[in-house]
């Protein structure tokens, strides 16, 4: 039995060897075994067609046959043998009766090769050596198909004849049981088959890759191949086909009428007509196709039409494939887009790749590698109808959904999955769903674009709406297929992704694993950066646009938080959706969770946290990957965002639009904006530009799972960092300028402050206006003295945060932006934004402004002066010297401190320079001098109430205020009017300061611009102002000839006479004499100075020459003084009259004058009429 496969096929020269017995006996077998596959011939009809059958034969044997009269099949037994037994007869008796008619052998053998109608092709197409053996001579004729070797038409008629006639005896079976009756006892489901119908060899066909009997094998797979080159031998096959192919067009059902060997086409063309779109065939005929595809998955030889048009191409690209178990089959599924590949070969590959889609089965190696676990997790469920459980979709998505579950599948079955998922990726036309939804978008837009997915991705490209539009029904079955081939779970699934990407992968995701599921992320971290290629960049994101939209395509974030998803969004299994919660509602529902507190209820496990954030961070890449975000904002995205394609770009142009917005996209970029204020990580762009910062001043912060806008603030706080660059600068001032437009943006400050702005605050929703009405709320209880503040600790805290970052872009105060806009672009347009410059701008040319936007400048100075911190560059420019001399100091006197420190010898020059100016702007006005202000505050009405009538509501007093205060202060020795102490002190500090520089005097700069720059320029050009300016006007005050300036050189005069301090030139003169001649006198109120006069007119004592000289100096320009200023008031007058080298003569006359007026007034008295006592008693 051991030659039954081979030796039967070499009965020629057999004789009467012993071999030639079993040869025979195994024919015998052969024989009855493929009675099972004819069409009209098997099952109950075998009695019936017993007649039909001796027609066939008798036909077989006509000379026209080529087979001689009494000769039967090709293999030279006796025609007796092919009579059927009798109806009835047990298996037993036809094997006995065969074996006694096997005991005398016949020497005429028939042969195929020797038929004259067949010889000539047999000589010209098949090798010497197989000649005598009809089987090899019959497998080399049925397999010619070239079109130079096509064998004749009568020759075809014989070997179908030959065949026919070879597979309609019903003692076909019985032999079969005979050679096969080991594997029969081994597979119980064969021999329980009822007997007769040709069921038998049905099923050992079906199981044939689990024989192990080797005769069994041979005869199987011999008389597979016989039956499978012609439909009309595969039993049941006509029944069920017939009207198909008469309805199809497909061929001829009889012999004769078209080239019978050919037939092989007619199955070809019904498996077309299967897998088309707009063809449909009858369930029984499908049923039956899909068997014959099933029974011939191992050996594509059995494939007729597949194997004729692929032999070259699988001599091309398979040569060292060997045959059998589907090995073939997948070389060329693997090969079918290359170039080389014929087109007729990828056709008939395609169809079949079109029949796995409907049925797995008809792919051996999938069905054997996954037959265990399509079982062990119940992907084959008796109660799902078979045209559901065996398309190829469902048992990927219910084993990919065992795995999602943590189950394990055989590593064959997993790569066999892989390779089926790769290959529904590759070619959309396997899609029926997308062949019929898509047809359109494809006509239109990705015609021409069929190989190595390109199609697919030309419809996920229109799915973003980067070219046209998808239909809805395009949409879900593009997101159906990305769902079955889960191509997140490993990206070489996507073979357009994996070609355009694997020069990034080879070096920006070399340390990953290959295959492993994080290289998309991987990839997604990367996108924008210098290692990412454009074409990789856009295969990436049409694949993360549709993976977006269902959380479950994501494995690692499935994995992770499958429990919470369950738990907190009461969640399905992964291939089960649900109306009420659809995939993409499942993410909203775990970021929502994500980031909520303790206090709020039960958040995410840190895992699944984790996983959230990672997603976040990538879809913030991109706005197309935000699902909620691209459905509601849609047209606001055309109407705003049109010319904003750059990364990250869309949404920002949404946040800078957030006013304008329809309700639902507002609240949904509401939403995001706030989510990014706690974690500013998700704005991955921005974390990239921001990288240099974040590593060397924020890596702490940027390194804890938790952020809780920590991040951001560090980043605010070093924005000028020489580490920063442009396009942080840029991202971290865009983010703080969208947290104007709503506190709940500042997370920091929401978190702090929550609870106060709904009791202090309700119906504000502009940081902004939440900040001022806090701040103003906490001055009120502040300047009232309340035992118990409002605003809690915790917002105060931030609160002053807050304040402080708002100084930094006058962008970040809008209504001060708006209001001086206009001045901006005309006065400051090339100035930049960052470090308050823009406000500095405005503050220079302060009284060039428009009256809106001066106003505001003026009380942002006033609120800076009471509060320094609040100045933004002055803390800036001195924050070292705030630490070295300031550092214990009250935040509301840092600029005090800074002007007592101001002269000290390590002292910057730069903050020098910056204290000064802001000198300059407190004198200008005593209401940007809070200590002035409040030191004053009864004095300022009482001696300069004048003033302060004569100024215009909104206007600026320009240092009139001062002005007139120091003038009290220089006359109150004469006057007897003092100031109160406090002010005295304050208004002494002035004069002080004002008279060692110019520029701190605004009248005198205002009055003398002219005489400065004439007389004085080379003065007023030196880098440190010692008070020259003022000595050289005092100096050149005769050539002065404009009377305002005039005065104010008069006025400091006076003002110098008070105090020496006052005066410091002076001062510098004669300070060893005052030393000496002085130093028992108390400094102030003008008795150093009277000290010193007195000593001048002593001849006994001796002043040092350059003093003696000043203080002559001083007292002609005092005298000068005396004589051309005139008196602005009796007190004025009183005061030069006291003043005056005159005064004793000037009294006397005045004296004089009271006594006559006192004399004339009494005699002149009495001259008038009297008044009668009558009258006065009245």
């Amino acid at each position: 039995m051991a030659a039954c496969g081979r030796g039967s096929l070499v009965l020629a020269g057999a004789a009467w060897d012993w071999r030639w017995m079993r040869a025979s006996h195994c024919l015998l077998a052969a024989a009855a075994a493929l009675t099972l596959l004819l069409p009209c011939h098997c099952g109950a009809q075998v009695g019936a067609d017993r007649g039909r059958s001796r027609d066939a034969l008798a036909m077989h044997n006509q000379p026209q046959d080529g087979a001689p009269a009494g000769q039967v099949d090709g293999q030279g037994l006796p025609q007796a043998q092919f009579q059927a037994r009798p109806q009835g007869q047990g298996q037993g008796q036809a094997q006995a009766q065969a074996q006694a008619q096997f005991q005398a052998p016949r020497k005429n053998v028939w042969r195929l090769s020797e038929e004259p109608v067949c010889h000539e092709d047999v000589v010209r197409l098949c090798p010497k050596h197989t000649w005598q053996n009809n089987f090899a001579v019959l497998e080399c004729l049925q397999d010619v198909r070239e079109v130079d070797d096509e064998i004749s038409s009568d020759c075809n008629h014989l070997l179908w004849n030959y065949k026919f006639n070879l597979t309609t005896d019903p003692k076909f079976e019985a032999a079969a049981g005979e050679v096969c009756r080991i594997t029969l006892s081994e597979v119980k489901e064969c021999a329980d088959q009822e007997p007769g119908k040709g069921y038998v060899i049905s099923c050992l066909i079906e199981h044939r890759a689990n024989i192990t009997e080797y005769q069994c094998r041979q005869f199987i797979t011999k008389m597979t191949a016989i039956i499978f080159s012609d439909y009309q031998l595969i039993c049941g096959f006509m029944d069920s086909c017939k009207n198909d192919i008469n309805q199809l067009k497909c061929g001829s059902i009889r012999p004769g009428e078209k080239d019978v060997h050919s037939q092989g086409e007619v199955v070809s063309c019904l498996e077309k007509a299967l897998v088309s779109e707009d063809k449909t065939i009858s369930d029984n005929c499908k049923k039956a196709i899909l068997r014959v595809a099933e029974l011939s998955s191992d050996d594509f030889h059995l494939d007729r039409h597949l194997y004729f048009s692929c032999r070259d191409d699988r001599e091309r690209f398979c040569e060292d494939i060997q045959g059998g178990e589907g090995r073939v089959y997948k070389c060329l599924f693997n090969h079918k887009f290359e170039e080389a590949m014929s087109d007729k070969c990828r056709e008939a590959l395609t169809t079949r790749q079109k029949l796995i889609v409907q049925d797995y089965k008809v792919s051996y190696s999938l069905a054997k590698a996954c037959k265990n676990d399509l079982r062990k997790y119940r992907c084959n469920a008796e109660n799902l109808p078979r045209a559901r459980e065996a398309r190829l979709s469902y048992l990927l998505l219910c084993l990919e959904s065992s795995v999602h579950r943590g189950r394990q599948l055989s590593g064959e079955c997993q790569g066999e999955m892989l390779d089926y998922r790769r290959m529904l990726m590759e070619d959309f036309s396997l899609s029926p769903e997308i062949v019929l939804n898509c047809r359109s978008e494809i006509e239109l837009h990705c015609s021409g674009l069929h190989r190595k997915g390109r199609t697919l991705h030309c419809l996920m490209r229109m799915g973003r709406g980067d070219k046209g539009n998808l239909g809805q029904n395009c949409q879900q079955s593009l997101q159906s297929l990305i769902q079955e081939t889960d191509p997140g779970a490993d990206y070489r699934i996507d073979r357009a992704l994996n070609e355009a990407c694997e020069s990034v992968i080879q070096t920006a995701c070399k340390h990953i694993r290959n295959g492993d599921p994080m290289i998309l992320s991987c990839l997604m971290e990367h996108l924008y950066t210098e290692k990412m290629v454009e074409e990789c960049e856009h295969r990436l994101l049409e694949l993360q646009y549709f993976i977006s939209r269902d959380w479950k395509l994501d494995p690692v974030l499935y994995r992770k938080c499958q429990g919470d998803a369950s738990r907190l969004c009461h969640t399905q299994g992964w291939n089960q959706t649900s109306e009420m919660l659809p995939p993409g509602a499942v993410f909203s529902c775990l970021y929502r969770h994500a980031y909520r507190t303790e206090e709020q209820g039960r958040r995410l496990s840190r895992d699944c946290r984790a996983e959230i954030q990672r997603i976040l961070h990538q879809r913030a890449l991109d706005v197309k990957l935000e699902p909620a975000l691209q459905e509601r904002c849609i047209i606001d995205l055309g109407k705003w965002c049109s010319e904003k394609t750059d990364p990250g770009q869309e949404l920002e142009c949404l946040q800078d639009h957030l006013d304008d917005l329809a309700v639902d996209c507002r609240d949904i970029v509401g939403n995001l904006t706030e989510l990014e204020s706690e974690d500013i990580q998700i704005e991955a762009l921005l974390m990239r530009a921001c990288d240099p910062v974040i590593q060397t001043y924020c890596h702490e912060l940027a390194d804890n799972q938790i952020d809780s806008g920590d991040l951001m603030e560090c980043l605010v706080q070093n924005k000028h960092q020489k580490e920063m660059n442009e396009k942080c600068v840029v991202g971290v001032t865009h983010f703080q300028l969208i947290q104007m437009k709503d506190f709940r943006f500042s997370y920091k400050f929401k978190m702090a402050c929550k609870e106060d702005v709904l009791k202090l605050c309700p119906n504000i929703k502009k940081k902004v206006d939440v900040v001022i009405c806090l701040s103003t709320t906490v001055r009120n209880d502040t300047l009232q003295d309340n035992k118990e503040q409002r605003v809690s600790i915790k917002c105060r805290k931030q609160l002053r945060v807050e304040e402080l970052e708002m100084t930094e872009d006058i962008r970040l105060d809008p209504d001060l932006y708006v209001s001086c806009r206009t001045d901006i672009e005309k006065h400051c347009q090339n100035v930049p934004f960052g470090n308050a410059q823009v406000v500095e701008c405005l503050k220079d040319l302060k009284k060039v402004l428009t009256t809106r936007c001066h106003d505001k400048i003026f009380k942002l100075q006033e609120s800076e002066m009471s509060d320094p911190e609040l100045d933004y560059t002055l803390m800036r420019v001195c924050k070292q010297m705030i630490k070295r001399y300031c550092a214990d100091a009250d935040s509301k006197y840092v600029l005090q401190c800074l002007k007592q420190n101001k002269n000290a010898e390590l002292m910057d020059p730069k903050c020098k320079q910056m204290i000064t100016k802001r000198q300059i702007t407190q004198n200008t006005d005593y209401r940007l001098n809070p200590v002035l202000r409040k030191a004053c505050k009864a004095d300022i009405p009482k001696f300069c109430q004048s003033v302060l009538n004569n100024v215009k509501d909104g206007k600026e007093l320009e240092g009139q205020v001062v002005s007139c205060l120091k003038l009290k202060y220089a006359d109150q020795v004469l006057t007897g009017q003092r100031l109160s102490s406090d002010c005295e002190d304050q208004i002494r500090v002035i004069i002080q300061e004002s008279a060692l520089d110019y520029r701190l005097d605004p009248q005198l700069q205002i009055h003398c611009t002219k005489e400065i720059n004439t007389l004085c320029a080379e003065e007023a050009a030196a880098q440190e102002q010692t008070g020259q300016v003022e000595e050289c006007l005092k100096i050149n005050l005769l050539k002065i000839t404009a009377e305002p300036c005039k005065k104010e050189v008069l006025n400091m005069l006076q003002e110098s006479k008070a105090d020496i301090f006052v005066d410091p030139v002076l001062h510098a003169a004669c300070g060893l004499d005052i030393k000496h001649q002085c130093a028992s006198i108390q400094p102030g109120k003008g008795r150093q100075m009277s000290c010193l006069l007195e000593a001048l007119e002593d001849k006994t004592v001796r002043l040092q020459p350059d003093c003696k000289k000043r203080l002559q100096d001083r007292l002609e320009m005092w005298s000068y003084a005396a004589r051309v200023a005139p008196a602005e008031g009796f007190a004025d007058l009183a005061y030069q009259v006291m003043a005056s080298p005159s005064k004793n003569y000037l009294m006397g006359l005045l004296a004089l004058g009271v006594c006559i007026l006192f004399l004339l007034g009494m005699t002149c008295g009495r001259i008038t009429k009297r008044v009668t006592r009558e009258l006065k008693d009245r």
